[in-house]
């Protein structure tokens, strides 16, 4: 059996279909980080942030339910030619040696799709993300807990010893009310810690099973949410391409027909119905052009400020002259493999720090430790700055 990896035919490739499923994934980083750093300069942008997984849930839906209505696809699949197409499987009798994709017929999607299909890319990533966002926050409370132990013990011994008076009386109205919420909301919460990893790793587990069997054209489903609705992902031909512009021009024909009211409102109502059809239509490349012109930027002055504030590579300083032999000090022999002191070839050849010559190691360690200078230049030295000198052989 051959991989799915060509790109003959309607049937979309895997790499196809990865693809466009992993974009919206990587779209909302791309989002959420544009919309953080515009943050910096503009504050009232936090409250995006603090309702991120509302905001991105909402813009899905305005964009895959344009998608779905105008091209029968997703917001990503559309992006790259791919359609959803209903399918309906006709029964052959007369012939059992027949193909199995011979008895597939593929329609438009009914409305009834169209809305399942916003649900399973809007509605359930979004209530995915809240508990994963809830199974997260128990965890670090009960990680909490076992480190300094539980919270509530600790706010209530605090309660009791700094706020003087009678806490019972002052508080008993409020933990009245708030009781038994708080008791339901921590069992909710119990509730989604225990059964969330299970969830989680059943529905991707189901979701790489798909896949795989995708890949090994097994099957015709990319996921299990295809396989529930009935549909199959195809590639748009070019003749679909048109029949779609015009199908498109046809329903807003009509859609500016149906309006009702005075001249100047159906003007007005018009010219709106024509700003939300052009920014609905180009929002699809419009979004992913803007975040990448956002990236493209950022990385542009942000190397352009790398540049500037990186510290100026000075050459290497040349080394200092060497010590003048002093006066009164012991005469350097010609040979410089002998040893100024004993005037024999050095043995274990040993440097002086201070001054940088080199003596044999029982020479210039008897005459520092009793002369405490550097026999050459005189310079002060101590037995601590004698460095042994090993020759690779």
């Amino acid at each position: 059996m051959l991989f799915q990896v060509g790109g003959q035919g309607t049937r979309p490739t895997f790499f196809e279909m990865a693809a466009a499923q992993q974009l919206p994934a990587s779209l909302r980083a791309a989002v959420t980080y544009s919309v953080g750093v515009l943050a910096l300069r503009r504050p009232f942008l936090h409250k995006v942030l603090d309702y991120e997984d509302e905001f991105f849930a909402l813009l899905m839906l305005v964009l895959e339910t344009h998608s779905l209505r105008n091209t029968d696809a997703s917001f990503s699949e559309s992006l790259y030619g791919l359609r959803r197409r209903s399918v309906r499987i006709r029964a052959k009798k007369d012939d059992t040696r027949l193909k199995s994709s011979d008895g597939i017929h593929h329609s438009g999607l009914e409305k009834r799709q169209r809305v399942l299909s916003v649900v399973l890319m809007v509605v359930l990533p979004y209530f995915k993300s809240k508990l994963h966002s809830v199974y997260n926050k128990e965890r670090e409370a009960r990680l909490q807990a076992s480190l300094w132990g539980p919270t509530d013990e600790r706010f209530d011994d605090a309660d009791y010893f700094g706020g003087g008076g009678n806490p019972l009386v002052s508080r008993g109205g409020t933990d009245a009310e708030t009781s038994v919420r708080t008791r339901l909301t921590k069992k909710i919460q119990k509730i989604i810690f225990a059964c969330y990893p299970w969830l989680h790793a059943s529905c991707e587990g189901l979701s790489f099973t798909y896949q795989l069997l995708y890949l090994l054209d097994a099957t015709g489903f990319y996921s299990v949410g295809l396989h529930a609705l009935g549909i199959h992902v195809c590639r748009a031909t070019g003749q679909e391409l048109m029949d779609n512009s015009s199908r498109i021009s046809k329903i807003r024909s009509r859609e500016r027909e149906r309006l009702l009211g005075p001249l100047w409102l159906k003007k007005l109502q018009g010219a709106l119905l024509s700003c939300a059809y052009t920014m609905l239509d180009y929002a699809q490349t419009g979004l992913i052009a803007a975040v990448f012109f956002f990236k493209m930027m950022e990385w542009w002055y942000q190397s352009a400020e790398e540049r500037m504030s990186a510290p100026t590579v000075y050459p290497p300083p040349p080394p200092p002259p060497p010590p003048k032999v002093a006066k009164e000090g012991i005469p350097l022999p010609p040979d410089r493999t002998i040893c100024p002191l004993c005037s024999q070839k050095r043995a274990n050849p040993s440097v002086v720090t201070v001054s940088g010559f080199v003596f044999c190691y029982a020479c210039i360690f008897k005459y520092v430790s009793q002369y405490k200078r550097c026999p050459v230049t005189l310079m002060p030295a101590t037995v601590e700055q004698i460095r042994r000198l090993f020759h690779d052989m």
